[in-house]
């Protein structure tokens, strides 16, 4: 039985909670949607992956993963007032989408994708969140190694190339309103163990 090691196609299921196993639920991978990445490609939470390394089919885990070694603080500089403007479309505000508390996916000025959380909207400005959801937050993870597989060449190449591979199921997102407000699904590259 293979375990898990560089360059393995790993599928798993889990529960992702705040803090510990009694904290808030946030996202889950389901035997449906179970996350699929390929081990070492880069593309989640090196402690997440450190921690699975070895294991086997039906194997089940456990990870804590700290704040800093996960979305890191807080950061206040990625808390912005935006003219309004800047959400205006064919000269229309959008006043649906432009909610707070709505994610809104945004591009920076130099290309990089962006979600951001509306904080305050008023005549003005929009204030917004540039901050991972999970920003300041201790992870739990809690959960079973469905497969372990060789990878193909083809989709190492594939993935290693930018073509993917970081998801739940066969397209990105999980199961739930992924870091329970939306922006963790494929927007941002696949489910919250992601590191891209």
């Amino acid at each position: 039985m293979l375990e898990i090691g560089k360059y393995k196609m790993v599928t798993l299921t889990y529960d992702l909670r705040i803090d510990d196993a009694n904290g808030e639920l946030v996202e889950q991978a389901t035997t449906e949607q179970p996350l699929e990445f390929l081990y070492g490609a880069g593309m989640m939470l090196p402690k997440f992956e450190s921690e699975l390394i070895g294991l086997k089919q039906d194997d089940p885990f456990t990870i804590t993963i700290g704040s800093t070694e996960a979305y890191g603080a807080v950061n206040n500089d990625a808390i912005v007032e935006l003219p309004k403007n800047v959400f205006l479309v064919n000269g229309e505000f959008d006043n649906e989408l432009i909610q707070v508390g709505n994610t809104v996916p945004m591009m920076s000025s130099n290309g990089q994708r962006l979600n951001g959380l509306v904080l305050e909207v008023n005549d003005e400005i929009v204030k917004m969140d540039f901050n991972h959801p999970l920003a300041g937050e201790d992870l739990f993870f809690a959960g079973k190694v469905v497969e372990v597989r060789e990878a193909s060449d083809e989709e190492v190449a594939q993935i290693l190339s930018g073509g993917g591979g970081c998801g739940c199921g066969s397209g990105g997102g999980c199961s739930t309103d992924s870091c329970g407000d939306g922006s963790c699904g494929t927007e941002s590259g696949g489910g919250c163990g992601c590191g891209c």
